[in-house]
């Protein structure tokens, strides 16, 4: 066969598959929830980011159904156009009103609710400061926006405070990091930040998408349970973790709200979500209120089950939440251990780079509400005996 400009990228994959990390789609069958079906087999779910068991509930589909017979499905274009429909218009009064702000706005997905907001925000003469392990859509915000991007090692807030002294004169500073972070499932010292972020009369962004519906007393995230909501002039979060559902959304004064209407690309240039969809969320938003025995219960089971694993002799990191890293370090070791698991019917992703840096390879433990205790004990039993990957 003739040759191809794209040829290059067999040998691209070559490297991935030998230094172990190449990926590979998985496809299950049937809901999503603490069990799942994979190629067959029957397996233990602790991949998933549906913190509080929501993705599978039948409320949830029935306020689809009840939606389709009035909105239908497809949005049929932007918001700005003819998108935005009732369903939509209601879960943003829904959000405001959940997060306590004057105003919400809905994006596609968190994804695009952070590189819209981020780019809408700063540009050049503008600069940035994010935390070394913000999420990936961060990341790419602060490289879209054009902005003067400085990293500042996790969590440290003095070496945040003297890049922002030593950062000299620009039109717009903005500090963002997540408030639980991803894979390694702490919290962001939000009290500090926002300290530092009056000292330097900057704005702070934070991103709640792990933290939604999970921490704070109302399921507010981070900000609520630390205390600090109204130092956060910017709060990003996701419909498609705790609350089960799909997009992604941003809170905070109307000033924020209508500028971003007017700013953020993923925004205005992308076609709304269906509003069968929101209307799903707004039941989710609804559990959330009533049943906050959810999110009790998984915090305090998190702390049982990393409790257990410290007793076994794994490393968890600073994890405080319903995230918990299982550190081994090697990505080839991980992945072993992945497979080894998976062999007895566990579903523990392995995280290797780029999604964390070489040589911090882990599992991530990813709690629900919806597991039980027969299941962490049948994950405790597989990793009791699995001691040789251990500090790899």
């Amino acid at each position: 066969m003739p040759s191809s400009p794209i040829d290059w990228i067999a040998a691209e994959l070559d490297q991935l598959d030998s230094s172990g990390l190449r990926r590979r789609l998985v496809t299950h069958e049937g809901p999503q929830q603490a069990r799942l079906r994979v190629a067959g087999r029957d397996l233990i779910n602790f991949g998933a980011n549906d913190y509080l068991g929501l993705a599978a509930d039948p409320r949830l589909g029935q306020a689809v159904q009840g939606a389709l017979e009035i909105e239908a499905w497809g949005s049929g274009a932007s918001p700005l156009i003819t998108g935005h429909g009732t369903s939509h218009e209601r879960l943003e009064h829904e959000l405001a009103e959940f997060e306590g702000t004057e105003s919400a706005l809905l994006f596609a997905s968190g994804y695009a609710a952070n590189v819209g907001t981020i780019t809408a925000l700063v540009g050049q003469g503008d600069a940035l400061f994010s935390d070394a392990k913000n999420h990936a859509s961060i990341i790419d915000g602060c490289r879209l926006s054009g902005a003067a991007t400085h990293i500042y090692n996790h969590a440290d807030t003095d070496e945040l405070r003297a890049r922002l002294a030593a950062a000299g004169s620009y039109r717009r500073r903005l500090i963002v990091t997540d408030g639980l972070f991803s894979m390694d499932g702490d919290l962001a010292p939000l009290a500090e930040l926002a300290d530092v972020a009056r000292q330097f009369d900057a704005m702070l962004l934070v991103d709640e998408a792990h933290a939604t519906g999970v921490f704070g007393s109302r399921g507010r995230g981070v900000a609520e349970h630390l205390g600090v909501e109204a130092d956060v002039h910017v709060r990003v979060g996701t419909l498609s973790k705790a609350l089960g559902c799909a997009g992604g959304f941003v809170a905070g004064s109307q000033l924020l709200i209508d500028w971003l209407v007017n700013r953020a690309r993923p925004y205005v240039y992308s076609t709304a979500q269906p509003a069968a969809g929101a209307a799903a969320a707004i039941a989710a938003l609804q559990i959330v209120r009533e049943e906050p025995r959810r999110r009790i219960d998984l915090l305090s089971r998190a702390e049982r089950l990393r409790h257990r694993l410290l007793e076994q002799g794994w490393r968890v990191g600073r994890s405080t939440s319903q995230i918990i890293p299982v550190q081994v370090g090697d990505a080839e070791a991980t992945m072993q251990l992945a497979s080894q698991l998976y062999e007895q019917g566990l579903w523990v992703p392995g995280i290797r780079p780029p999604s964390v840096p070489p040589g911090e390879s882990l599992l991530r433990i990813s709690l629900s509400y919806a597991h039980t205790d027969d299941m962490f004990d049948q994950l405790l039993d597989v990793l009791g005996r699995s001691g040789q990957f251990k500090n790899r």
